[in-house]
């Protein structure tokens, strides 16, 4: 069955954002902030208290060091930079998950970490020999795409299993990939079209491009935003539809 994964836990301080406490109960797996683009000491304790007693499955959220850019610029790191800052950030979340007798189930990179991982294989693999040197269990969240056998193959020479993951709220270009946000057509604000996408991606198993095109990906995982003006209504029907 389809799951619905959301990023949480990236208020900073006493700046919020998003309505954790509400969402949490209605998703699967939440992808907890880990200090670089959001989140502190007391979002993330509280954050991971949070997800355990909705039975929530946690993952760590890492993304570059960019408090002030909320992580959405690219920044130029060596190789071993990259591992190293997956390796902080995954131990940050994991100490706070084992005060709570729980554990780090899976990594998915924020923003710009996230796009430059599935166009440069060099930090893809960067991240996934970071996550092998900790711990081989955890697995990996990437964008679902058309051309995903090098990133498999890549991840299994490891031994990271990986998480595919659909945006129902984002448009695909035809080979696969998200349209740019700085493209108009970047996102599908119609609530009832996500949904109607959902149930066919949940059903025949494709999404369509902007331009009709039917794309067969795999389906581990939807990304949910909990930031929206309607966001727990929407989050609830799309509950619904793949229950």
């Amino acid at each position: 069955m389809i799951q619905l994964n959301c990023d949480m836990g990236e208020s900073f301080g006493i700046w919020k954002m998003g309505e954790d406490e509400s969402i949490m109960p209605y998703i699967d797996m939440a992808n907890l902030a880990c200090g670089f683009h959001g989140s502190d000491s007391m979002t993330m304790n509280k954050s991971v208290e949070l997800a355990v007693k909705h039975g929530v499955t946690i993952g760590a959220h890492p993304a570059y060091q960019d408090l002030v850019g909320f992580g959405r610029r690219s920044i130029q790191c060596s190789n071993e930079e990259i591992s190293a800052i997956i390796l902080y950030q995954l131990g940050a979340l994991s100490a706070f998950c084992k005060a709570y007798n729980t554990s780090v189930f899976y990594v998915k990179p924020h923003g710009a970490l996230y796009n430059d991982m599935m166009k440069n294989i060099d930090i893809f693999t960067s991240i996934i020999k970071a996550i092998a040197s900790f711990d081989a269990d955890i697995k990996l969240m990437i964008l679902s795409t058309t051309n995903y056998e090098k990133f498999e193959q890549r991840a299994s020479s490891y031994g990271i299993e990986l998480i595919y993951e659909v945006f129902a709220d984002r448009n695909y270009n035809d080979d696969g990939s998200l349209v740019s946000r700085t493209k108009e057509d970047a996102v599908v604000s119609d609530e009832k079209k996500v949904i109607k996408r959902v149930k066919v991606l949940d059903k025949k198993g494709y999404i369509k491009s902007v331009n009709g095109k039917k794309l067969f990906i795999k389906a581990d995982t939807i990304c949910v935003h909990g930031d929206g003006e309607n966001a727990l209504s929407f989050i609830k029907g799309l509950k619904k539809v793949l229950n």
